[in-house]
């Protein structure tokens, strides 16, 4: 056997790719290692959201650099790859950069990665290949194999058409694209043959999913979904991340309606400015949004409300910030994600007038975080008590111990007993921590 070491950054779309590489690479002798030291293979799978992505991956290749050249004396140097977003980005530009390299090709391009090893192989050269291919990469993948624990991602949809100014998605990820329900179906069903009980449906702009139905015509994600939930051993479903334009009315009623999509809803808005909400291109306002929480909370009392946040977007005042404070007021978010804007190479706000200084954007940033954990603990405060299920996933820090996720996602310890990783159970929660519940369980 061989080894492939393959390191994932960035979303959980990226954790799916990398799976999927190993899936290709299986047939050809790969096996999985946890490290670079001793891997025949080694593969960066990157990210190229935030800040100083590209440097990142620059200085994690003069580290394997040095492994190359330290085990290319007794003939048994890597291969070096780089995949994701960063490598659709950069181009021949990693190539030169970095020499160590042998493989770069973006996320469109993963399902050519056995004949790319193999030219590579044959040639000696390096390879670059970041178009974007005409063929529909999921009908290339090798079929989906087991050790995929007892949760999943899925994905569904790729790229955006929504061409916010701060994102670089629309350029490495490319157009809106959606799989057929029926290559999802398949895959799903090979999940939950494999043991796997909770799927999280995946999609840059997840809920614009609109793929070819069973029936011949365009089903929704709320359609898929339903199908999806019909799938014995498929206990819960989860999907991210959406947009609120694409939030409809089908896919609000699924929330109230469809007991194995899960009470948990991430639906950035990133800005409480309108003002600043125009200049991110972002096609509606905090009105809008607000609005749009209401109806969801209408359908789905207790749903947990997660969002994305930039502080510091080209232009923004202290009143613009404000804004999305009043915002975050309103809301109350379960958990939320926030980070300081930093300019993406290629996008229009990367050029736009007003940056905003490096020390106000990180006085706000700590503000707004303040306010975004003072939302949690209260929501992870209002569970003491309560009974809920919980889905056990992996081994906690003491023996005995497991740890599973509530429907709201968040991580619930319990003493298991003779529970084992797999089981649904119900609990009640005893106490709250900072990023985590404990409970006991009960019949």
């Amino acid at each position: 056997m061989k080894k492939v070491h393959i390191k994932s950054y960035g979303c959980q779309m990226n954790v799916y790719d990398s799976q999927r590489m190993g899936d290709l690479l299986a047939p050809l002798g790969y096996e999985a290692t946890g490290g670079p030291e001793d891997a025949d293979l080694i593969i960066l799978n990157t990210c190229h959201i935030r800040e100083k992505a590209a440097e990142k991956v620059y200085s994690e290749l003069g580290k394997l650099r040095q492994i190359k050249e330290s085990r290319g004396r007794n003939g048994s140097a890597p291969v070096i790859a780089v995949a994701g977003c960063v490598a659709q980005a950069e181009g021949e530009e990693i190539v030169r950069r970095a020499k160590s390299v042998d493989l770069v090709f973006g996320p469109q391009t993963y399902h050519r990665l056995p004949q790319l090893l193999k030219s590579h192989a044959e040639t000696g050269r390096s390879i670059v290949e970041t178009e974007f291919p005409a063929e529909d990469k999921f009908d290339h993948l090798a079929k989906t194999k087991a050790k995929r624990g007892v949760t999943a991602f899925l994905t569904v949809q790729e790229g955006c058409d929504k061409f916010c100014t701060f994102c670089v998605v629309p350029y490495t990820r490319g157009a809106e694209f959606s799989r057929p329900v029926a290559q999802i179906e398949t895959e799903a069903r090979a999940l939950a043959e494999a043991g796997v009980r909770e799927i999280t449906l995946l999609g840059q702009n997840v809920n614009a999913y609109h793929g070819m139905g069973l029936d011949g015509e365009i089903w929704s994600l709320a359609r898929l979904i339903t199908q999806l939930s019909r799938i014995d051993g498929i206990e819960r479903l989860r999907f991210t991340t959406s947009h609120p334009r694409d939030m409809s009315d089908d896919l609000i009623a699924a929330h109230a309606e469809n007991q194995k999509l899960m009470p948990y809803l991430h639906l950035p808005i990133q800005a409480g400015s309108d003002r600043i909400l125009k200049d991110m291109n972002r096609g509606h306002c905090a009105q809008e949004y607000l609005k749009l929480i209401d109806r969801i909370r209408k359908a789905k009392p207790d749903i947990a409300l997660s969002g994305d946040f930039i502080v510091g977007f080209p232009g923004e005042t202290e009143a613009d910030f404000a804004e999305t404070l009043n915002v975050v007021r309103e809301v109350r978010y379960a958990s939320a994600f926030s980070f300081k804007y930093s300019p993406r190479p290629g996008t229009p706000a990367a050029e736009m007038a007003g940056q905003v200084p490096e020390d106000v954007k990180s006085d706000r940033l700590a503000r707004l975080q303040d306010l975004l954990g003072t939302q949690q603990k209260a929501f992870n405060e209002a569970c003491k008590s309560r009974d809920m299920k919980i889905l056990l996933e992996k081994p906690g820090r003491r023996e005995g111990q497991l740890i599973g996720r509530s429907p709201y996602l968040q991580s619930v310890y319990i003493d298991a007993g003779e529970h084992a990783i797999g089981d649904m159970v119900n609990v009640t929660i005893d106490a709250v921590g900072s990023n985590s519940l404990s409970a006991h369980i009960h019949p």
